[in-house]
């Protein structure tokens, strides 16, 4: 039985065991945080490399897209910073607006430069011309095929392009004068 006794040096080796795994475990030394700040410096170049492969695959998207996109945020701004007042809307704003926006996509009139097809739609009547538009669109279908010739598939395709616009024009303008008569009747 004195073989299964404890005895003192045992004791001490079992408590200093004991401690240090306790100190290992719950309290962390200058050591510990040397491996935390080179486990964040590393996740910190993992980061840029991820970085880098998105703008190798996208190269359109800038670089702080993708580090906002990706979830983690931006860098901290300096304390000096101050984000721009948001600028109160007034009437001379809104007025302005508009009258940008014209200019940056043009109706597809002034785009194709239709303006003399329109001006000899407008001469003529609104029956001759849905008459012309059928039969146009009905020898086409019947007599012309593609043509192996650049220049003849342009001009046909640009053809086609300014009929379609021109038959959207006078679908648009009697949709306009139609909700014109429906609000003049219901007045």
């Amino acid at each position: 039985m004195a073989d299964q006794t404890i005895g003192l040096p045992q004791l001490v080796l079992i408590l200093l065991l004991g401690g240090l795994a306790i100190r290992f475990f719950f309290f962390s030394t200058n050591s510990g945080s040397q491996t935390r700040s080179s486990n964040s410096a590393n996740n910190i170049r993992a980061r840029e490399a991820d970085v880098e492969r998105i703008q190798q695959m996208f190269p359109q998207v800038s670089r702080r897209s993708i580090i906002i996109l990706s979830g983690r945020g931006l860098e901290v701004p300096p304390q000096s910073f101050q984000p721009p007042l948001p600028v109160p809307a007034s009437s001379t704003a809104s007025i302005a607006t508009p009258a940008q926006a014209k200019p940056l996509q043009p109706d597809l009139i002034t785009r194709y430069n239709l303006k003399a097809k329109l001006a000899e739609e407008a001469s003529k009547a609104d029956y001759l011309a849905e008459e012309e538009v059928a039969t146009s669109t009905g020898k086409q279908k019947q007599g012309q095929a593609w043509s192996a010739n650049k220049g003849e598939r342009q001009a046909l395709l640009q053809r086609r392009r300014e009929e379609m616009i021109m038959a959207a024009r006078r679908k648009m303008e009697a949709n306009i004068a139609a909700e014109a008569a429906k609000g003049a009747q219901a007045e």
